[in-house]
């Protein structure tokens, strides 16, 4: 069921300030003459101007008994009376005055009454929103708008309920029949064939449909690539076009992964279709990117081991290297012994090694290796690994992202020789004796390699075979991840450019996003604004720095003071004892009950097609869901710890009722709660957010999980943004091979809470160039923690500015053309950002990597030079914001120590599969959220007693504390979950003295 606290429809708030009963509810002059007009009785005009001014600010006439205290008393102090007059009709809802004032007030405001039109317009809005959204809320919404542009009254807010509920069911019944109708006989009998099948274990067609990637082992890497084929080969026989809007495209998903064997079998033929249809088209794009991941990961390996291979040769022949120079030593002193050359001769032979081949061979392995090219020693590595790597790339089809295709030319001649046992081929054509292969792309140091020889305008006729198939393969790792060359088909490595908005679109959006953001788009007006606003900060800094008792510069380096220690405030061990003694224990699933009956977050886990659960005591078993899966308990264990319920239950209510995006809500309606209290407000704004990883311990045996040198065990990473104030915003899991700054942005373009931050804070990790000119474009300030800034490069604004104190530091110049000509190219991709159409990370993913073709890449990362230097000399010039900038940090580390806090059942992540994983973070996420939530309710309780009592309790005392309180609540034992208790309302103001 959906709650009306959740969506747009109009109602009245608690409690309404001054401001806003003056603003709202304090009739006009020409009101007050109509309300004179229409009205005999004297003391009818403050009914009737209520009910006026209600029915504008809500679009729907409320009972006059419903309308509060404060809204009358403001109306009638508007047409003189002092007081609210104790005659007025307590019988005015049953009155046929109001039915007539209700007709006077429509006619007035020219609102047409709710009626048979009303419903048929309702219809028709929400019939129109399911084509394109899932989510009833997103439906209501836009019934809602609809109403009011069409100068509706609102219905109930029930019957829009069932009105959205109705219409989203009969389209996707549409959209399901729509797809099994594309579907041929052939093709339907098929499904039926491949739906009944199972192999010798009992193993479905179905459930090997939806098999997760292994571990990326050579043996598990060839099974899968074979997966692959099967895959392909069932999607070009199945296929057919499905235009879906996203947002429905992912319902089906979440609906067909969820169902089993005997679900899918019960549905009716043409829903059963469409399920297998999209699951296939889902898993294919799941698959591809999975494949390309081995590859990748594979290819990784290889240069990571040929690193350390010539490592370890290098330090193991630093005593061979010793004898190789004695031996030269010794030989050029015998050819300067005083005779003849024949006399020279002989003094040589004397001191030559008995074993001059050996020698002559070592040396040239030592040269070989001097050189620091760690690609000699990628061959022995390589042999075992070959057939695998072919495997991945036979399942993938690529494509140039540009006009260059000359290492795709250089693939297919790799396929070509495939089977070739020569150790040199020919890359001469037979015919013309012309070479048939582009090599300009080749670096130098693969150049000797391929061709032995080190000259770059060498001729080369013939090249090492099993090298050049190395060369190939790295250079497509690095193209794949730029975005230089994408797999048709894939989700994580497609062309991203098809995902940006068209040009006419991009036209029309333009003149809204200059007026909004204030970022001219007009390329010279443009780069003037920022030239001009990094000059002013240079400027600035340079003649405050003499002043600065923070900064000097020491051999060209700026070296900055360590910011000071804020000092504990006096009172804090006091009133923190007193906290610990005042705050009740409880243990942590009364929490979580405590939590649903104030939120009531089961009405956000109803059925993945949207109906009500079926389940007796629902919001009980949902707790225990949350409790399971967010402490890392597993089901098996929760159903041994907590009392009525059983593993089973747990299983099916994750399975068929919670998905992450469902989570993903559900965290941004604890957020938004936070945001009421009066507490949070002392620890920050909620304007900033602080992005960090911590990373998660998990099984092996899947394709996430990766080895972690810092932490020295398989996992991955949760990355979590929080705000400020405390509370995370939102929370991604990746692989520890990503860079985590990648994802820094996504948290606050994904952002639906209340709470809307525009700065972003973060470690070290997020000082890429790119990431900076992408933020700015958006909006965001990124202002990360600097480590090791004397390293970082400072851009000067202009070739021919100079300053007196700290001209040094910058050491070299932005390319201003650059930006200006690829201008409306980035903000082609800012805007597809802002519609939906495409993640902050998918753009920093492929232009994190160093692309040659790509001229985005750099005009990104020139903007990004601009825009660093910017906030390199803001961090060099205050030292408060460096403090600032700490203190977020350290919030976010504090966090991740508080969600490992929770998760107390298992060090491990309690699942195997990628997307159950990429969940139980969410889980994790949501319910340290909910704790959080219970804590500040509890520490406004406890600060408003201590306050009634005289404790000094200010502004001062209350920044030194957060909610990460652990000492209150109890985690192990046994649990018997009561639904029924009964809890105290929320604390949401403080009340200091």
């Amino acid at each position: 069921m959906v709650s009306i606290q959740e969506t747009a429809y109009p109602r009245l708030k608690v409690s309404l300030s001054r401001k806003v009963l003056e603003d709202c509810f304090c009739p006009t002059a020409e009101e007050i003459t109509f309300a004179n007009k229409s009205c005999r009785k004297e003391t009818n005009r403050i009914c009737f101007l209520a009910l006026l001014k209600t029915f504008q600010h809500l679009g729907y006439f409320l009972q006059f008994t419903q309308i509060p205290g404060s809204i009358l008393n403001t109306v009638a102090q508007s047409i003189g009376y002092l007081f609210l007059p104790d005659d007025i009709s307590q019988n005015y809802d049953r009155s046929g005055s109001k039915s007539r004032h209700m007709r006077v007030i429509r006619k007035y405001l020219k609102v047409k009454p709710v009626g048979p039109q009303t419903y048929l317009q309702m219809r028709l809005a929400a019939k129109e929103a399911s084509q394109t959204k899932e989510y009833l809320i997103d439906i209501i919404n836009v019934m809602i708008e609809e109403m009011i542009r069409q100068r509706f009254e609102l219905p109930a807010f029930n019957r829009f309920v069932r009105e959205a509920g109705a219409a989203r069911l009969v389209i996707n019944q549409e959209t399901c029949e729509r797809i099994s109708g594309a579907l041929s006989l052939a093709q339907k009998q098929m499904i039926d064939q491949l739906l009944a099948f199972s192999d010798e274990e009992g193993k479905s067609w179905w459930q090997e449909m939806k098999a997760d990637p292994p571990a990326p082992t050579v043996k598990n890497t060839r099974l899968y690539a074979q997966h692959v084929e099967n895959i392909k080969q069932y999607y070009d026989f199945l296929h057919v076009p499905t235009e879906l809007p996203e947002a429905k495209r992912t319902q089906f998903y979440y609906e067909a992964y969820a169902a089993d064997l005997g679900h899918l079998r019960s549905f009716s033929p043409s829903k059963r279709y469409a399920f297998v249809v999209l699951l296939l088209e889902k898993q294919l794009s799941q698959a591809l990117d999975a494949i390309c991941q081995m590859f990748i990961r594979r290819m990784r390996k290889l240069h990571n081991d040929a690193k350390k291979l010539l490592d370890d040769f290098q330090k193991q022949n630093q005593k061979q290297a010793f004898t190789l120079i004695a031996h030269l030593a010794r030989i050029t002193t015998a050819f300067q012994t005083p005779g003849t050359p024949i006399e020279k001769f002989q003094a040589m032979a004397l001191v030559m090694p008995s074993d001059p081949e050996l020698v002559t061979e070592q040396c040239y392995q030592h040269l070989a290796y001097a050189e620091d090219n760690y690609r000699i020693c990628m061959l022995p590595k390589y042999t075992g690994k070959r057939s695998v790597l072919f495997d991945c790339l036979s399942s993938l089809e690529l494509h140039p992202a540009s006009q260059d295709n000359t290492l795709l030319q250089a693939l297919d001649f790799v396929f070509q020789h495939r089977k070739s046992r020569k150790e040199w081929v020919s890359i001469l054509n037979e015919e013309t004796g012309e070479l048939s292969l582009d090599l300009d792309w080749i670096t130098d140091p693969w150049r000797k390699l391929l061709t032995g020889k080190a000259a770059k305008n060498s001729a080369i006729d013939k090249i090492h075979r099993k090298n050049f198939e190395l060369c190939v393969f790295s250079e497509l790792d690095r193209q794949l991840n730029s975005g230089d060359i994408f797999i048709k088909g894939s989700g994580e490595f497609s062309d991203f450019r098809t995902q940006q908005i068209s040009l006419e679109e991009y036209d029309k959006r333009i003149p809204e996003f200059e007026a909004l953001s204030g970022i001219p788009t007009d390329r010279k007006a443009f780069v003037k604004k920022l030239k001009s606003e990094l000059m002013a900060m240079a400027k600035e800094v340079d003649a405050a720095f003499p002043n600065n008792p923070n900064a000097r510069i020491e051999k060209g380096e700026i070296i900055l003071r360590r910011p000071t220690k804020k000092k504990t405030h006096k009172d804090y061990p006091e009133i923190d004892k007193l906290l610990k003694q005042r705050m009740k224990p409880l243990n942590i699933l009364d929490v979580l009950i405590h939590t649903e009956k104030w939120l009531k977050l089961s009405k956000n886990f109803q059925t993945l097609s949207g109906r009500g659960s079926k389940m007796d005591n629902y919001s009980s078993k949902l707790v225990s869901t949350l409790f399971c899966y967010g402490c890392f308990m597993g089901p098996t264990q929760t159903a041994r710890s907590v009392r009525g319920i059983n593993r089973k239950q747990l299983a099916w209510i994750n399975s068929h009722h919670i998905t992450e995006e469902r989570l993903n809500r559900a965290t941004t309606k604890v957020i938004n709660a936070y945001q009421y209290f009066s507490l949070p407000k002392y620890w920050g704004s909620g304007k900033s957010v602080s992005a960090d990883g911590t990373q998660w311990e998990m099984y092996e045996q899947n394709l996430m999980a990766q080895y972690h040198i810092r932490y020295g065990r398989y996992g991955g990473i949760g990355y979590y943004h929080v705000s400020d104030n405390y509370i995370a915003l939102f929370s991604h899991f990746i692989p520890c091979g990503v860079r985590e700054a990648v994802y820094i942005l996504d948290g606050l373009t994904k952002n639906t809470s209340d709470i809307k931050p525009d700065t972003v804070h973060g470690d070290s990790h997020s000082q890429n160039t790119v990431a900076f000119g992408l933020a700015h474009l958006l909006g965001i300030k990124l202002m990360p923690r600097i480590k090791n800034i004397k390293d970082l490069t400072l851009f000067r604004p202009d070739e021919e500015i100079s300053l007196d104190n700290i001209d040094e530091l910058f050491t070299d110049k932005i390319n201003w053309k650059l930006i200006q000509t690829h201008l409306p190219d980035m903000l082609r991709v800012v805007l597809s950002i802002m519609a939906g159409k495409i993640v902050p990370s998918t753009i920093l993913k492929r232009l994190g990597a160093h692309s040659k073709k790509n001229k985005l890449y750099f005009a990104f990362k020139e903007l990004g030079r601009a825009v660093r230097t910017h906030f390199l000399l803001q961090y060099i010039h205050d030292v408060e914001l460096r403090k600032t900038i700490s203190a977020a940090t350290n919030k976010s580390e504090e966090f991740n120590q508080f969600a490992d806090w929770i998760a107390f059942a298992s060090k491990v992540i309690p699942e195997n599969l990628r997307h159950e994983q990429t969940k139980v973070i969410k889980y994790n996420h949501l319910v340290a959220n909910l704790v959080i939530l219970y804590n500040v309710h509890e520490m406004t309780r406890v600060f408003n007693e201590l306050s009634k009592e005289g404790y000094p309790i200010d502004k001062k005392l209350l920044k030194a504390f957060a909610p990460y309180r652990t000492e209150h609540i109890n985690r192990f034992g046994s649990y018997d979950p009561d639904i029924a208790m009964k809890v105290n309302p929320l604390n949401i103001k403080l009340n200091l003295t």
